[in-house]
C-alpha cells in the first residue's frame, strides 16, 4: 500500500512583481503599480502583478 504524500515548502509564494522576498534585507513592501494597491484590475479581476494584495516586495534604498 502506498502512502500518498505531499510537498512542504517553506519558501514564500512570489507574484511577478515582486523583486525580492519578503525579510530580504534592502526590500520592503510597497503599493502595486499596476493595481495602484487596490488589489483588483480595473475590469474587476484580481491584479496578477501583486497576487491580489495590493502589495508587492521592492528594493529600497541604492547607491
Amino acid at each position: 500500500m502506498t502512502i500518498p504524500t505531499e510537498k512542504i515548502t517553506t519558501e514564500p509564494t512570489l507574484n511577478p512583481g515582486d523583486e525580492a522576498e519578503p525579510g530580504t534585507l534592502g526590500a520592503a513592501e510597497d503599493i502595486c503599480d499596476a493595481c495602484s494597491g487596490k488589489g483588483k484590475l480595473a475590469n474587476g479581476s484580481a491584479c496578477t502583478e501583486c497576487g491580489g494584495t495590493g502589495r508587492v516586495m521592492r528594493g529600497i534604498g541604492g547607491g
